[in-house]
């Protein structure tokens, strides 16, 4: 796992998971979400991960908080991940607990919003923004288990 920038590690991502099959000789991958998220999420705890579609094997995870008043509301840095031609997205689940569930435990996406992003790799540098869309969510939680 990368060391983050000390100004992304004080308000957006820990390590969650040390071990990574991240590579050395590929792309680096930023993943953000814009001050939508908030409104709804500021606060809340955020979960990412990088996942080879190809393979199905999860290439490295992240956690932090959404900023409530931060743009970007969240940031991840994913150094090295992507081989140009490689099919790759982008799972993440905020712990919201709306109407339910349990702090800690990623649950249903009606409790738990949740979505899976694809993202493609050209050969450079990807940075990819997404904005707070209710209407795209997607169960990813076995991903987080």
């Amino acid at each position: 796992m990368s060391i983050i920038s000390l100004g992304r590690c004080a308000l957006f991502a820990l390590p969650l998971v040390a071990a990574s099959a991240l590579a050395d000789d590929g792309s680096d991958l930023t993943f953000q979400g814009d001050a939508s998220f908030g409104g709804p999420h500021g606060g809340q705890s955020i979960q990412v991960a990088l996942i080879d579609t190809a393979s199905g094997e999860v290439l490295g995870m992240e956690s932090g908080e959404v900023s409530a008043d931060a743009d970007p509301a969240f940031a991840f840095d994913f150094p090295g991940a992507l081989q140009e031609g490689g099919s790759y997205a982008v799972h993440y689940w905020i712990d919201s607990n709306f109407g339910g569930g349990s702090v800690g435990s990623c649950d249903e996406m009606q409790n738990d919003h949740q979505w899976n992003v694809p993202i493609e790799a050209d050969g450079g540098d990807v940075s990819h923004v997404e904005s707070h869309d209710p209407s795209t969510l997607a169960s990813v939680c076995d991903t987080f288990e």
